[in-house]
């Protein structure tokens, strides 16, 4: 049986370890948590999927881990400063603040239901800084609301270090901060958040064929590397395009409350180099773009055969790794009815997601003899380096069973009594609770092949 609401995951997540409450022993701050022992093993393995996907499996794209803290003029020629915003309305009787376009009824307060409420205004979503002795208070730079800009700006100093041809991309993964009004889902929508984003630049006469190609390849990722059902996932059109978009489509999972963004694909043709290049006028641009003084650099590409100068085009990939995250341990949640009556909790992760590889487990506490032959073995799957094993030495089987299964760990190696007579262990699988004996000599390579499997 999956989860049946959200709850049970934010439930999971505290008791195992995975995302607790920022700032909690003060009374929590709205949208900002922390990732707990277990949470951050998840995340860092599907930034590392995702990676492998971007930067390992292919030869036309480069990474970049740009300043979270950039100059305001970036923020002014991209559109933010001006324009990104979401429309706030306030109720006069119990003074709750709320996205319109995020109120069941646009008309009633969502926390009253009194129908005495302000006319929307805009509301800025960037948090702005004051850096330096002399900024005097003024806003001077900003928290950025979004990798994708940075890259942009990059665009010339990672072309001259890794030359290419088009098309080739820009990937990167980095926290993201925006000034939300009402954050919602757990860590669906949250202040301070993680994307992973790519930025594809091709010809402008080639875009709508790499729009199509990305969208199958983000598709087949999901499938793939986090191993979600088709099923579970769809392609939804944008109904309404942003400034800056000719195309674009969300990539959706079926969460317990319906279907909703995880992460987004859009052909942003020629707005985004185009708004930070230095000359405008000596370029065709396709994109109503704010007119730039400030720009120090021509963000063009040149045509090595033909020596055609031009702004390429950008198709975007755009995830959401903390909605991922939760994507991937909805999808992952089952409770078992068991034949002794009992039921289970296990996390059918994908091997390479689990937070934990491997436990090793001697069946009674503190028998120095098993302790050792387990911390041997310990110490030979670290030799592995396929991340976190751990050792229990609780003496509960049982209860360290459960507790694995819960945090979704593939395989527990328990060393017993008869290891002492014959050098084998029990191997314990996490789906099917399938226990084979095992040598221990074995050990290493049974794991490694679950892992890979």
């Amino acid at each position: 049986m999956p989860a049946k609401t959200i709850n049970d995951i934010v439930a999971l997540c505290k008791r195992r370890g995975f995302i607790f409450t920022g700032s909690e022993i003060y009374g929590g701050l709205g949208g900002a948590y922390d990732y707990g022992p277990y949470g951050v093993e998840l995340m860092r393995n599907i930034r590392d999927a995702w990676w492998n996907a971007m930067i390992y499996s292919r030869n036309d794209v480069e990474g970049l881990d740009a300043a979270q803290i950039s100059n305001r003029l970036m923020w002014k020629y991209s559109g933010h400063e001006g324009g990104f915003s979401d429309p706030l309305v306030e109720c006069k009787k119990c003074g709750a603040r709320m996205r319109q376009d995020k109120m069941a009824d646009p008309t009633k307060c969502d926390n009253c239901g009194s129908a005495d409420i302000t006319e929307p205004r805009a509301y800025q979503l960037m948090m702005g800084l004051s850096i330096g002795a002399m900024a005097d208070g003024a806003v001077n730079a900003y928290l950025r609301p979004e990798t994708a800009t940075t890259t942009y700006v990059n665009f010339k100093n990672v072309l001259d270090a890794r030359p290419h041809k088009l098309p080739f991309g820009i990937a990167q993964i980095g926290k993201a901060f925006r000034n939300e009004i009402s954050p919602r889902g757990f860590v669906f929508r949250m202040r301070e958040f993680e994307q992973a984003e790519m930025q594809y630049f091709v010809r402008p006469d080639t875009d709508e064929k790499y729009f199509e190609m990305w969208k199958a390849a983000r598709m087949a990722w999901w499938t793939d590397a986090l191993g979600i059902p088709a099923e579970k996932l769809r392609f939804t059109p944008h109904e309404k395009l942003a400034h800056y978009a000719k195309a674009a489509c969300d990539i959706e999972y079926e969460f317990p409350d319906g279907f909703d963004e995880v992460e987004g694909v859009h052909n942003r043709q020629d707005f985004d180099l185009g708004s930070h290049t230095k000359a405008q006028s000596e370029f065709k641009i396709n994109a109503n773009v704010m007119e730039n003084k400030d720009s120090t650099v021509k963000l063009s590409y040149s045509d090595p055969q033909t020596g055609e100068n031009f702004i390429p085009y950008v198709i975007e990939t755009a995830m959401g790794v903390n909605r991922a995250m939760l994507a991937v341990m909805h999808n992952a949640y089952t409770e078992e009815e068991l034949p002794d009556g009992k039921s289970r909790l296990v996390l059918k992760l994908r091997p390479k997601l689990a937070p934990v590889k491997a436990a090793v487990i001697p069946l009674a506490r503190n028998v120095p003899e098993l302790l050792d032959i387990a911390t041997n073995i310990e110490n030979d799957l670290r030799r592995l380096a396929i991340g976190r094993i751990e050792l229990e030495n609780s003496g509960n089987i049982g209860k360290n069973y459960r507790r694995h299964d819960e945090i979704g760990t593939p395989v527990c190696i328990t060393v017993d009594h008869q290891t002492l007579e014959d050098s084998t262990v029990t191997l314990r699988l996490r789906d099917t609770m399938e226990q084979r004996r095992i040598n221990i000599a074995d050990v290493p390579a049974a794991v490694l092949e679950i892992i890979n499997g």
